[in-house]
This record gives C-alpha cells, sequence and structure tokens, in this order.
C-alpha cells in the first residue's frame, strides 16, 4: 500500500481562523490543536465567509457608470487567425495600484497589446466583454496563422471531440492536426497582479521571436491568455471586483460580467489545460489540490495529468536559482485533506475541469498586497514583484512545455472524458498508488442520475425558477430537452413542456455537480477551505425530480433559452393575486409598487393587485416571467408601498436586494453618526459592518424614533449583535461552528415561511432560545438538518449540527417599541446563490414595513 500523504497543516488552520472569528465576532471560539506542521501562509481568511460580517458595502460614485463609455471590435467567429483587433485606449490614472509595484497599470496594456498585433501576425486580441466599471475584457490568442477555411477546421475538431468523441478518436488527422488549446486566465483577484505582467512577458516573447522551435510550437498549439480578468480590481488594489464579489467564489452562480466572460472563453475554447495565476502563500503553491476531491470528476484523467504538470511546472520555478523559488508546495503531495480541497464548482480551475481541462491554481509566493503594500518600501515591492513575475512566467512556460509534450495524450483522454459521459459509464475506481500518494482518502465518487427533470404544469413550485434554472444549465453547455409533448420516466408522468437533462451527455458530470445535493464530507476530512454545499436543485427555487434509472426517450427539442412562463390566470374584472415565492415574484411587484399601483398584502403573504390594474399586471407578469391568479371575492389586506431599507449589509446582499427591486440606502455607523436621513426608509437591514454600541448618542435617538415606526431585518453574527445590544426581541443567539457550512433542511412555519423551501443554507449558522413572550419561529432546523456541506461541533463538542437539531433558525416579533423585527440565522442571499431563498428575505422585509408610518 502506498504511503499516505502528510497530514500538514490542519490545526493551525483551524486555530488561526477560530481566533479570527472571535476577533471579528466577539463571539466565544475554540479549537484544540491536532498537529504541529504549518501549512502555506493563505492571502486570504482561512474560510472565505466570515468576512462578509466586517464592512457594510457602500455605494462607491465610480460604480454606477463605466469608466469609458462605448465598446470595441469584435472579430467574426469563423474569422481565421490573427484576429486585429484596435483596442480602444483608457487615459492613463496615476492612481493605478499597479504602478508602485513596477507592473503593468491597466491603462497600459492596451497600447502595448495593439503595439505587438501589429508587428506580429502570431498575436490576435479580442475584447471578451466589460468589468463592472466598463473595462475591456482582453483575450490575447498567440497561434501561427490560419486562413479561414484553417479555423474552420480547427472548430470543427473541437466539437467533434465534445459531441461525437468516438468518431474524434478515430480521425486521424484531428490527431494530427489539432492545435493543443492552453488557457491561462491572470488576476482574478485584483491584488495578486503578477500573472498579468508573466503573461504579457510570453505574449511579447511569443510575438517577436524567431526562435524555430517556438514557430513550430504555435503551429501546433492555440495559447489563450485572459491578461486581466479583474481590470477593477487591478487598478483600485482589491481582492473583489468593484461590486465586492470574490470572481474566484463566483462559478455555480455566475452573479458577475467578469465571470461570465470567463466562463465563455472556457467554453469557446475547451482547453486541454488551464492556469490561473493567483498570490500569495509565502513559498510557490501549484495544484493538484487535497482531497475532497469534487465527486463528479473523471479523476483519473486529471490526476495522472495534473500531478506530472505540477512537478515539471515545480521544476521550473526552482531552476529560477532564487532562495525564494526553492520551495514549492503541491497541496496534493505536501498537505493534508481538507487544507486545500477541489471540491466546489466555484473556482475557475475545479469548473473548468468539469469542461474537460486540466486546471491548475498556481499560487506566486511573495506577498506585495494589502499591508505589504503600505509597509514596505518601493524597492522591495518591486524585487519581490520582479521576483513573482518570473515565478508566473515560469510556470506558464513549463504548463505550455507539458501540453505540448504531451499533446496526444491529452487529446485522447479530453476525449475519453467526454465519450465517458455521452455513453453514461459509471466513473473509473482508482487503485492506490495510481499517482505516487494516491490513497483511500483520495477516492470521491457519485452514482449519476439517468435524467433530471424539471417539470412544467402543476407539479412545478415556480415556473420563473425553472426558466431560470434552465438558462443557467444551457449557459453552461449542458444539454436541455424541452419536452413538445407528455412523457413518462420513472413511473411518473410529466406534461409538455416540461425540460429534461439526459444525463447521457458530454457535460454529465458539471450537470450532477449543480443539480444534484452534495455530499456530507464533515467525517472525512477536519476542515474546509471555502463552502462544502451548494445546490442549484434545491436552492434555486424550482421543483427539480431525480430519475435514477431506466430508459430516456423524450420526445422535444433541445433547448437554446427557456420558454416564456408569464401570465394572468384570471378573467378581466377579477382581482389579481400572487404569492411570493421566488425573487422574480418579489420584482414583479416592487414593479407595479414602483409605478404607483394600490397593492395589498394580505395576512397570509399574498400579494392583490385590483382589477383595474390587470394591463399593468400583464405587462409585469411577461417581463419577470411569473404568474397571477384569481383573487378570492373580497380578499382584503394592508396596504403596500415602495420600500426603501437601510442596509448595513454585505456586497452579495446588496446585489441580491437591489436585484429584487428594493431601494437600498447603504450604511454604517459613521454613516448614521453624520445624521442620516430616515424619514423615507421603511425597514433597517442588519447583517455586516454596524455594531450599535459604536453610535454616538445623537444616532441612538435618531434610531430610537425609528424604531417607533420601521422595522428591523437582521442577519448572522452582527445581525445578532445587533439586535442584543438595541434590545430588540428578547432571542438569545447561539452560534455553531464557524467554519460550518452546507445546505440544510429546515421546517417552516405558518407565518413568513409558509411557502419557502424546505432547504435553506447555512455560513456560521446560528439558531435562537430563551424565546421571549410574542416572539414566533418562523422556521427550524430539521431533526437531522445537514444534506451537504461540512458541518463539525467544535473540539469542546458544542456548535454541531445535533445542537442546532430543531432549534429556530428564523424568528420574529414586535419590539416594545413597536418595531416589527426578524432575525435570521441562515444565509438567505450568500453569494447571489441561493436565489430560491430570495423571498424569505422580501417576505420579512414587506412584513416589516407594515408599520404605520408616522414620518415619510
Amino acid at each position: 500500500m502506498p504511503a499516505i500523504r502528510p497530514r500538514s497543516g490542519s490545526a493551525a488552520l483551524a486555530v488561526l481562523f477560530l481566533a479570527a472569528c472571535t476577533a471579528l465576532t466577539g463571539l466565544p471560539a475554540t479549537a484544540e490543536p491536532v498537529g504541529a506542521a504549518k501549512a502555506p501562509t493563505r492571502n486570504e481568511h482561512p474560510a472565505n465567509g466570515v468576512e462578509r460580517n466586517q464592512v457594510a458595502a457602500l455605494d462607491a460614485p465610480a460604480a454606477r457608470a463605466a469608466v469609458v463609455p462605448g465598446g470595441a471590435n469584435r472579430a467574426r467567429p469563423h474569422q481565421g487567425y490573427p484576429r486585429q483587433t484596435s483596442l480602444r485606449v483608457y487615459p492613463e490614472d496615476a492612481n493605478d495600484r499597479s504602478i508602485k509595484l513596477g507592473l503593468y497599470p491597466y491603462h497600459a496594456l492596451a497600447p502595448k497589446l495593439n503595439e505587438l498585433q501589429e508587428r506580429s501576425d502570431r498575436i490576435s486580441v479580442e475584447v471578451v466583454g466589460q468589468s463592472t466599471l466598463g473595462r475591456d475584457l482582453y483575450l490575447v490568442t498567440v497561434t501561427a496563422p490560419e486562413s479561414a477555411r484553417e479555423t474552420r477546421e480547427q472548430q470543427r475538431w473541437k466539437e467533434l471531440i465534445e459531441d461525437d468523441p468516438v468518431r474524434a478518436a478515430r480521425d486521424p488527422r484531428l490527431r494530427r492536426e489539432y492545435k493543443a488549446p492552453i488557457w491561462i486566465n491572470n488576476n482574478i483577484h485584483g491584488d495578486e497582479w503578477e500573472g498579468t505582467d508573466g503573461a504579457m512577458r510570453l505574449i511579447e516573447h511569443f510575438a517577436t521571436t524567431s526562435d524555430r522551435a517556438t514557430l513550430d510550437l504555435l503551429g501546433r498549439t492555440r495559447i489563450y491568455f485572459n491578461v486581466t480578468a479583474n481590470p477593477d480590481g487591478r487598478n483600485a488594489g482589491t481582492r473583489p471586483n468593484a461590486a465586492g464579489f470574490d470572481l474566484n467564489r463566483d462559478f455555480a452562480t455566475a452573479s458577475q460580467p467578469e465571470t461570465r466572460a470567463m466562463r465563455e472563453i472556457g467554453l469557446t475554447t475547451q482547453p486541454l489545460v488551464m492556469l490561473d495565476e493567483h498570490g500569495y502563500t509565502g513559498d510557490t503553491l501549484i495544484e493538484p489540490a487535497t482531497a475532497p476531491h469534487g465527486q463528479n470528476y473523471e479523476y483519473d484523467l486529471y490526476i495522472k495529468h495534473a500531478y506530472a504538470n505540477a512537478l515539471g511546472m515545480e521544476a521550473a520555478v526552482k531552476a529560477l536559482g532564487y532562495a525564494e523559488t526553492e520551495s514549492v508546495t503541491i497541496p496534493f503531495r505536501d498537505l493534508a485533506p481538507g487544507d486545500w480541497d477541489d471540491w466546489p464548482p466555484i473556482f475557475t480551475p475545479m469548473n473548468v475541469m468539469y469542461h474537460g481541462a486540466v486546471g491548475h491554481t498556481v499560487e506566486i509566493p511573495l506577498r506585495v498586497n494589502r499591508a505589504s503594500y503600505t509597509d514596505l518600501p518601493v524597492s522591495e515591492l518591486r524585487r519581490r514583484s520582479a521576483i513573482n513575475t518570473d515565478v508566473a512566467a515560469a510556470t506558464i512556460r513549463a504548463a505550455i512545455t507539458y501540453t505540448d509534450t504531451n499533446r496526444d495524450a491529452l487529446i485522447a483522454d479530453q476525449i475519453e472524458f467526454f465519450r465517458r459521459g455521452r455513453a453514461g459509464e459509471a466513473q473509473r475506481h482508482i487503485p492506490d498508488g495510481y499517482v505516487p500518494g494516491f490513497g483511500p482518502e483520495d477516492r470521491y465518487s457519485t452514482t449519476f442520475a439517468r435524467a433530471w427533470v424539471i417539470p412544467s404544469g402543476p407539479a412545478q413550485r415556480s415556473e420563473a425558477a425553472a426558466a431560470r434554472l434552465v438558462d443557467m444549465l444551457v449557459a453552461n453547455d449542458i444539454r436541455v430537452t424541452r419536452a413538445h409533448r407528455g412523457f413518462r420516466l420513472s413511473g411518473r408522468a410529466y406534461p409538455a413542456g416540461s425540460y429534461v437533462v439526459d444525463m447521457h451527455q458530454p457535460k454529465r458530470g458539471l450537470a450532477s455537480a449543480l443539480l444534484e445535493a452534495g455530499g456530507d464530507v464533515s467525517q472525512r476530512v477536519p476542515q474546509m477551505y471555502d463552502i462544502s454545499g451548494w445546490s442549484l436543485g434545491l436552492l434555486w427555487g424550482a421543483t427539480v425530480d431525480r430519475v435514477a434509472s431506466g430508459p430516456v426517450h423524450v420526445p422535444g427539442r433541445p433547448v437554446v433559452a427557456a420558454a416564456p412562463t408569464g401570465g394572468v390566470d384570471a378573467g378581466p374584472g377579477r382581482d389579481l393575486a400572487i404569492t411570493v415565492r421566488d425573487g422574480k415574484d418579489v420584482q414583479a411587484v416592487n414593479d407595479l409598487l414602483g409605478s404607483g399601483l394600490p397593492l395589498r398584502r394580505a395576512a397570509d403573504g399574498v400579494v392583490i393587485a385590483p382589477a383595474e390594474t390587470r394591463a399593468e399586471v400583464l405587462e409585469v407578469a411577461d417581463r419577470y416571467g411569473v404568474r397571477f391568479t384569481a383573487a378570492p371575492p373580497g380578499a382584503s389586506g394592508t396596504p403596500m408601498r415602495p420600500q426603501v431599507i437601510a442596509g448595513a449589509v454585505a456586497p452579495d446582499e446588496l446585489k441580491a436586494l437591489r436585484d429584487m427591486g428594493f431601494e437600498v440606502r447603504p450604511v454604517n455607523a459613521a454613516i448614521l453618526n453624520a445624521g442620516f436621513d430616515w424619514s423615507r426608509v421603511d425597514t433597517l437591514y442588519v447583517s455586516s459592518g454596524l455594531r450599535y454600541s459604536d453610535l454616538n448618542p445623537e444616532a441612538v435617538a435618531a434610531l430610537t424614533t425609528f424604531l417607533s415606526r420601521g422595522g428591523v431585518v437582521t442577519r448572522g453574527v452582527t445581525g445578532a449583535r445587533f439586535n442584543a445590544d438595541a434590545g430588540l426581541l428578547a432571542a438569545r443567539a447561539v452560534a455553531g461552528r464557524e467554519d460550518a457550512n452546507g445546505v440544510v433542511t429546515v421546517v417552516n412555519g405558518g407565518g413568513l415561511t409558509r411557502d419557502a423551501l424546505p432547504h435553506s443554507f447555512v455560513y456560521s449558522p446560528l439558531w435562537f432560545t430563551d424565546l421571549g413572550a410574542g416572539v414566533a419561529v418562523e422556521q427550524r432546523y430539521a431533526a437531522d438538518p445537514l444534506v451537504a456541506g461540512h458541518w463539525l461541533p467544535r473540539a469542546n463538542g458544542t456548535g454541531g449540527p445535533a445542537d442546532a437539531a430543531g432549534q429556530a433558525s428564523v424568528v420574529s416579533g414586535t419590539d416594545e417599541r413597536g418595531a416589527r423585527v426578524v432575525l435570521f440565522g441562515s444565509e438567505p442571499m450568500f453569494r447571489d446563490h441561493p436565489k430560491g431563498l430570495y423571498a424569505q428575505t422580501a417576505n420579512a422585509l414587506y412584513w416589516t414595513a407594515a408599520v404605520p408610518a408616522l414620518t415619510r
């Protein structure tokens, strides 16, 4: 039996994480060391989530408009190479944070790329999208020139590999002449700069070299460089993009324009090998990752190349000869399970692995961001950045060399990847020692469904949610069929219009990763790097049925986009009603309110529109794909008004609230202390960056006045502390283990959550005990709450799922001053992901705003 890999780092990371939780939240957290070895220093919070409670999202003036208006020239899809694009040039920005490091400022990229295109027929640049602030995203393709006919042939072979892998495997010209695609992604975290500069160095080399071996290589390969994936963050020196999102956590949802551009790059290039250049870990870190490995991978096809490629990159980095580059960490080889995993499909390389690529995260070594950027001399920062640029360039060169050297095997294995999916074959058993160190701790797999059905008609909880889910699947190149007549699968009857995901398809791994419930990895690893549970099937609001086995013969057509879903199911002259079950329902309601229509909210939460608003309701139903029904005769309710929210919220929550159509005025303690105008605010939402104890006496007095006629909604530890310090609801918040996260089963009450999903999402879960008189339980954790994710008790035995079982996860009540208050211990808007939970937040906001306004 092969030796089990070292179990280093777990204790150090657990202690670091729990200590940080205590410092940030003030809630107690304990952990006991289980080992002494130290893992690489990470360039982020060890578990990525608690920081959402620290700083409230604010509107930056620049975030409201593009940096430069207009667009750029785009190449035709089947145009040959080179594809010369005259890039628009941005004004020089002396405040670009790259300048201090001696690196490319964003404004210098377009002039340099324009120059290289003029000098070389091997360099092509296309604009593949814009950033949040409107900066162009550059995809540089380096390859030997191709005629339009040759480009069409390359495209045909690419499609053949995915669509007809059996035929592709038998095509001798494909094996000889298909250009091996390689994708190098850079600077996805804006303050991890040097991947861009390493890429630009190699782009210039390829453009200008006369070396015969390099020119021959370009005849066998296409190398795609996403020069900077996060230009706004690069310019500002921030990890997230301008909307506050970590783009390397966004691939299961693709909420950001930069993420969608990267997704499209992956789909259109179909790379054999992909690198994502990051920093900074103290030494160079090169994936493959530790367990748990995504259970939907064809991991045998991945790991044999990933490990060998990592060894080649390691050798290239060491050959640079710097003392700082002598140490290289390959997590699969050097770290313990859970220290640096590849479990969720939220990271760029992990996502592209589901499209047939061998994906690697590369972490360059020497820190130049955060405190180092501020505290170190410029000379030292530039010395470090020069070494980092050398490291990035070395890993890129080595990966290109590996791809070229192993081109035949990589193409054959990508063909095999798609062949297995189309054939519906089971995953392969990988024996111990398959690569050095592979053992039982690395063995993760799933049983693929035979199909998934997203039904239409009465069985569908939300047609709008179903359409959203279908569009997301199609955007990820997952094949979906819409039935044009009724059918039966696994003994169930489905009507025409239902959608079917036949799992005998090339991207069946990604389809499964997105739709299945997931897995509970709590007992297999002591900790996880980031989220461990996610599920579009359980959390996006649509009814999704799993078909375990049997034939799948559905009369239908492939889906390009989901069919329209909106409508009004009531005759003229009837009042109209909508049950708010989904964020799309909320958008429709808020749109109608914004148009000045007299809506009412019934005691059961149903929103009623008078019969005379039928024309406006029809328009809105069509716009958002929602369905209105006839209201019961004589139905009454509380008048509604367009709602204004004062939000001390995280960036993801700010986006979700605004997407639902709420007017949100970001606040924090400084804004409230400066004399905030509460006159038009209906509800205060507190989840991040606001402590009651930080308010001055004038702000406290203004808040107290507001509470006599406004409402409060809170989320998480920051919200729970605010509730306690402000003396709102009598409810004691109990914190679960701070890095616990995942999909949970819940039991809904008959009030605000009567139409909510039976599943929810948690990160650093809370529950509420010792409830005072009049505090209602809206939702509880189930008796065995965790469906998928990672949730263990702390070392002292507290904070685990057994403690949460049956406890209140959402409560509501009325403060003695008259404010209606709702407290969430779950995460209904986490990273713009659990879209089926958004209506829970909206219904809480509608309810809290129902207190009559004394001052408007």
